[in-house]
């Protein structure tokens, strides 16, 4: 062997997939009559279904990260003797872990695949949850809080991702979605399991999903397109047909995507932060990064993270309660928008969800401003508080409805290949750091006056209206190669 051909050979093993494809693919599809694991996966949605269910352990773990800071509260700032401003520097900690969890999401998921990105992002939720649960003081509980964000950082990008590169076309939609239906089961679970364990216990719940999704990642196969892009065919191949089923024939797939590869790689070596100046770059990453960011300035965060201070605010007596009762609520409106998404189309959920965010979030914040004017004691005042109550809940519902999961759906779709590293880390660390900006303040601002802190959300969200009737494109419909020769 030549030492040309030992240099070749050494650079295609450094590009294998940190977590391997598995031999027992191949094993499965050629010789499937004696696998029953291959008998199993024989209809394409079945397989890709798996996966997606495996995968959708990491936003459950994004959600309960959401979510664990609001049953929390009272009992953290007891025990440990927190103040406000501390507990509010605990809730948006996890931003700024996902941050820098955000900044390497890209490149993690580029060089060592997206399977390898996921086994990365459990170990630190893991670690995290234990620092958390045995805290005696400020330190442990803010380094647990952000080696959780980290691990969520890398998670928010990673998972949206997979799903677009492994689900078929007309099934796109829908299992992007599960992305965020997930979040909400996670947010739901820590609200419910919050009413009835101490918060010590609670974390070390939190582990579980991360401890499930790491054996589950070797029983799955790697994306398809990113095997492809990194050059390894037979891998790549074998992938493609063990999700779309051992019965299906995948030529025409795997010629548009080796298409899509060829031409994006004779653009990838020169591609650098100065080229996304033009327009098949920057229009969508903007449309990306400004769903993202529109998608946290709303207020969504600073309502989940702190509802049960909201609901006490509004005089509700069981707050936690009434948190759980959003939480479940908001699990059933975001499976209501995965069955919608490939149905109604993206554009239309997107109007839809700003629409009815800006009308409940004007319905709240007149509520909170008009209690000053009442007694504590009157009828209107109770009329009020169930008012802003109402209001709170149909925000969320309009939120899950479409804010919630289709700008991490359509970042996915719309980045092409050859940037997708870089400016997918760009577009999550956006999202990331307005998370961690609405987190810190809105405790702060829920204090200077409710009423305005809504009336704030609600001019952003009425703002999202406009950008998406004027800039975001329809991807219902269209392959990934589709999408990316659009914005050429």
């Amino acid at each position: 062997m030549s030492l040309r051909d030992d240099t070749e050979e050494g650079r295609n093993d450094l590009r294998r997939p940190f977590i391997h494809t598995g031999s027992w693919y191949r094993m499965g599809s050629r010789q499937s009559s004696m696998m029953g694991s291959s008998q199993i996966i024989r209809d394409s949605s079945i397989s890709v279904l798996a996966c997606v269910l495996i995968v959708a352990l990491g936003p459950i773990q994004f959600g309960f990260t959401c979510g664990y800071s609001s049953p929390t509260q009272a009992a953290i700032t007891r025990d440990l003797g927190l103040t406000v401003s501390e507990y509010s520097v605990f809730g948006s900690l996890s931003n700024v872990g996902a941050m820098v969890g955000a900044i390497a999401s890209g490149q993690i998921a580029e060089y060592i695949g997206r399977k390898g990105s996921l086994m990365i992002a459990a170990i630190p939720n893991i670690i995290g949850w234990l620092c958390i649960s045995f805290a005696k003081d400020t330190s442990f509980l803010y380094m647990g809080r952000l080696l959780e964000g980290f691990g969520v950082g890398i998670i928010s990008y990673t998972v949206p991702v997979y799903i677009a590169e492994i689900a078929p076309q007309n099934m796109r939609g829908g299992l992007g979605s599960v992305n965020q239906l997930s979040v909400t089961i996670g947010i739901m679970l820590a609200y419910l399991l919050g009413l009835f364990v101490p918060w010590r216990i609670l974390a070390v719940l939190g582990i579980l999903p991360c401890t499930i999704l790491i054996p589950g990642l070797f029983f799955i196969p790697e994306s398809p397109r990113w095997l492809a892009k990194m050059g390894m065919t037979d891998d790549f191949e074998t992938s493609l047909q063990v999700l779309r089923g051992f019965e299906t024939d995948i030529t025409v797939e795997v010629n548009e995507i080796k298409r899509s590869v060829a031409s994006s790689t004779k653009r990838s070596s020169t591609v650098r932060f100065v080229d996304l100046k033009r327009r098949r770059y920057y229009f969508p990453l903007m449309v990306g990064i400004g769903l993202l960011v529109l998608q946290q300035l709303g207020g969504i965060n600073g309502v989940l993270f702190y509802s049960s201070t909201i609901f006490e605010s509004a005089g509700v007596t069981s707050s936690n309660a009434a948190t759980f009762g959003v939480g479940a609520i908001q699990v059933v409106a975001t499976a209501i928008s995965t069955w919608l998404v490939d149905k109604a189309g993206r554009r239309l959920l997107l109007t839809i969800s700003s629409v009815g965010m800006t009308i409940s979030l004007v319905i709240v914040a007149a509520a909170f401003y008009l209690k000053g004017f009442v007694s504590p004691d009157s009828d209107m005042y109770s009329m009020l508080s169930i008012l802003s109550v109402v209001g709170v809940v149909a925000m969320v519902v309009s939120f899950s409805l479409g804010m919630g999961p289709i700008p991490w759906l359509i970042m996915s779709e719309i980045l092409p290949v050859n940037i997708k590293g870089l400016a997918g880390s760009i577009a999550t660390l956006a999202n990331w750091f307005f998370s961690w900006l609405i987190t810190m303040t809105a405790n702060l601002l829920l204090a200077w006056s409710s009423g305005g802190t809504f009336t704030l959300y609600a001019v952003v969200c009425a703002f999202t209206v406009v950008f998406v009737t004027l800039w975001v494109p329809e991807t219902k419909g269209r392959t990934l190669e589709e999408l990316q020769a659009l914005f050429r």
